[in-house]
């Protein structure tokens, strides 16, 4: 019994930890996307002001090729 005790034990403490640890990860990266790509984003996003949607040769053929 005392086997079986701690093998419960421990794979409550394993999938706590897991669960810890991804959520510290989901936090990392939402904080790092966040954080510093606000400014690069707004820089970039202007350049693109105003072209929209454009289909050219290359998109063509590309949808093209994923007809069945």
């Amino acid at each position: 019994m005392k086997n079986e005790t701690k093998s419960k034990l421990s794979r409550r403490n394993f999938l706590l930890a897991v669960g810890a640890g991804g959520a510290a990860t989901a936090a990392a990266v939402a904080s790092q996307a966040f954080g510093t790509g606000a400014s690069e984003q707004s820089a970039s996003s202007d350049k693109r002001r105003g072209r929209g949607y454009q289909e050219t040769a290359h998109v063509r053929s590309y949808y093209n090729t994923t007809k069945v």
